[in-house]
């Protein structure tokens, strides 16, 4: 077996002699998890599907998860690991149109990273993985998928079922779960599914024949979910931005318009600013870490990322969503600065930049590939809209890292040392 592989084979004994150890400290950070303060609101109920994969396809999916665990306004109720077979394997062919044709594993579904976020924070968010076949037809129920890879369907329908409320769904990847889910229970997401926010597809008209990533994970689920009556917030993430000269080469998953959501950070330097534990989580991720004790790997130090990959470019798609979910605000205050904000801290003095949903429309072909348009009358379908897209990725760059900046885990003042040789 190599590295990887060898990395599970140990797993629950390096838990079982880590449970010791970290019980003898449990007291100092017991409590100290981010609460909401007396005046906000009941925090959101979220099921957040994404895919997180270990070792990283996309290290922005490791980024991306922390806002669900940070954000007081946000209840993480559930982590939903979507996968896809080809994936998993050492060389990956491209699955389908639209894909990266060099997607190499090989990898597995983020238990890892959920186990050390739950680990950082002091939380017991429950996480499984869904089937890791592409859906047969918009009906299918997958109910010849093997056990395992049923848990993560079986988990969000317990969720939705237990919830006393309405619980929102995010969706990072091929909304599989969400459709087979859906499939199997249809009453109980139209009375308990507050709204599912889906990131994926492109902005309208679409570009020619451009099947977006995350749809051409399973067209079959985007026809399901888009031809439902089920209340759906699209997030696109390409535009059919032909004039977009930010790359040589144009590319709708790397264009900018009023409704998608993609931008980018220059670099990522804030990572060594950042609370002790999330940068070594962080530090894990982007340094593809095969080491098998990777709860320990959150509260020592190890080696620091190489200046080269801090200076790389990031490319973000998820930010819009946790933005309009949690009710913050993207603001530009009276000083010039730019923030991430509560509602209820907005002052007069600052100018609310557009980060919005808005009702529309939406019309899907056979391959996935669907079309909105806004409106003024009633609908299940809203769309994201963020008004300038060069301004509001001058924004992000400002007020993004300032909010990675401000989260705090429950183990931030604990920095145990190696022990003595």
């Amino acid at each position: 077996m190599n590295r990887f592989f060898q990395l599970f084979a140990v797993v629950a004994v390096v838990v079982g002699c880590h449970v010791s150890r970290a019980a003898d400290i449990d007291a100092a950070f017991d409590g100290q998890a981010a609460q909401p303060t007396a005046n906000q609101p009941k925090p959101v109920p979220v099921i957040d599907v994404t895919d997180l994969y270990h070792p990283h396809q996309d290290v922005g999916d490791n980024f991306d998860i922390l806002t669900a665990y940070a954000l007081p306004e946000l209840d993480l109720r559930a982590v939903i690991l979507d996968c896809t077979e080809p994936f998993r394997q050492p060389v990956a062919k491209d699955p389908g149109p639209g894909l990266f044709p060099d997607a190499r594993g090989p990898r597995e579904p983020g238990f890892i990273p959920v186990w050390q976020l739950n680990f950082a924070f002091g939380r017991n968010v429950p996480c499984a993985t869904i089937p890791f076949g592409r859906m047969k037809s918009p009906g299918d129920k997958m109910l010849d998928a093997p056990p395992f890879q049923q848990q993560g369907i079986e988990l969000m329908l317990k969720t939705l079922r237990e919830s006393a409320e309405p619980v929102h769904i995010v969706s990072f990847g091929s909304a599989r779960a969400i459709a087979v889910a859906y499939n199997r229970e249809p009453q109980l997401f139209r009375e308990k599914l507050a709204r599912l926010h889906l990131c994926a597809g492109g902005s309208s008209p679409p570009a020619p024949n451009y099947i977006e990533w995350n749809v051409a994970l399973d067209p079959q689920a985007i026809l399901c979910l888009l031809r439902s009556d089920l209340p759906i917030a699209l997030y696109p993430c390409a535009a059919n931005n032909a004039g977009d000269k930010g790359y040589s080469v144009f590319s709708p998953a790397f264009s900018y318009d009023e409704h998608n959501t993609y931008w980018k950070l220059p670099d990522l330097r804030l990572i060594p600013q950042m609370d002790a534990p999330l940068r070594r989580y962080l530090e894990y991720a982007f340094s593809r870490s095969s080491r098998v004790d990777f709860l320990r790997a959150v509260e020592v130090d190890g080696p620091p990322l190489d200046e080269a990959l801090l200076a790389k470019e990031h490319y973000v798609w998820e930010t819009a969503v946790w933005i309009c979910l949690s009710g913050r605000k993207l603001v530009k205050r009276a000083d010039g600065s730019h923030r991430i904000i509560p509602a209820d801290q907005v002052t007069a003095s600052d100018k609310v930049l557009p980060n919005e949903l808005r009702p529309c429309t939406v019309s899907v072909r056979d391959d996935g590939i669907y079309e909105f348009r806004e409106t003024t009358q009633p609908t299940n379908f809203c769309v994201y809209y963020r008004g300038d897209p060069r301004g509001n990725e001058a924004a992000l760059r400002e007020a993004l890292p300032a909010l990675y900046l401000s989260f705090q885990t429950a183990r931030s003042n604990i920095n145990l040392q190696p022990p003595a040789q």
